[in-house]
């Protein structure tokens, strides 16, 4: 291979880059000197963060919330709201313990449902019920004041719905999520079940437009994950969305709107 056509190719789409090529620590310090919102976005999620995650199924580098302040160079008393964001139940892609994971009918049901496919690899996703440990382990690392649920309604019209609210292992239950991995490897996940929902939840953008069963659903979840949902999405479109009254979202969309 030729390596100068490929040199020449990269200066040319540098030069075409270099209006954007900032120090980013420094344009966002400025922006919040200002008084201007920013919302930062990241990947993957708190299980993958090379520090607190299922080691060694992880990423390179902070999927938590410190991943803002390693990568960015925002400092921390810079943020000053964090919103988590779970499926309505459990998916992992890869390698890796997942306690709830699910099998035959059950699993495809949930991964059709929801189109669980690696984005870039086209991989089927794991996927298994709603894991309140790891959620609450979650809002602990990240400092969470408020989830937004999703795909709620890749659950409709299921007969039961299960939350995992803890771990039984051979050396007793765990409500709290393990550092030892050995630990989460043998873990058997103790169920809490409800019933689950006539009716579809798909496209309704009022808390109270859910069926009864969804509605009870969303506030076990919250009791068991100690987060309030702020958001909920029910369907693959934008529109799709319930954003409810009685959460601190409302107040950081007011702030933004004012």
């Amino acid at each position: 291979m030729d390596w100068r056509p490929v040199l020449d190719q990269l200066l040319k789409d540098g030069e075409r880059m270099w209006p954007w090529v900032h120090d980013v620590s420094l344009m966002l310090s400025g922006a919040i000197r200002e008084g201007k919102a920013i919302l930062f976005e990241g990947a993957q999620g708190t299980l993958l963060d090379i520090d607190h995650g299922t080691y060694p199924y992880v990423t390179s580098s902070n999927a938590s919330i410190g991943g803002v302040c390693t990568g960015l160079g925002v400092p921390p008393g810079a943020i000053n709201g964090v919103l988590g964001v779970a499926k309505a139940y459990t998916t992992r892609v890869g390698e890796g313990p997942l306690p709830t994971e699910l099998s035959g009918e059950s699993a495809e049901r949930l991964r059709e449902g929801g189109q669980e496919y690696g984005a870039s690899t086209g991989r089927p996703r794991r996927c298994g019920w709603y894991d309140a440990v790891v959620v609450r382990y979650s809002a602990r690392i990240n400092g969470l004041d408020a989830l937004a649920l999703t795909k709620l309604d890749v659950l409709d019209g299921l007969q039961e719905v299960r939350i995992c609210t803890g771990y039984r292992t051979p050396k007793g239950t765990l409500t709290e999520f393990p550092a030892d991995l050995r630990a989460l490897a043998n873990a058997e996940p103790i169920y809490e079940t409800l019933p689950g929902w006539e009716g579809a939840t798909r496209g309704a953008t009022r808390f109270s437009a859910l069926p009864a069963g969804a509605q009870r659903y969303i506030r076990r979840l919250e009791e068991v994950s100690g987060v309030p949902c702020a958001i909920v999405s029910t369907g693959s479109d934008r529109t799709e969305t319930i954003v409810r009254d009685d959460t601190v979202i409302q107040s950081w969309f007011s702030k933004q709107l004012a």
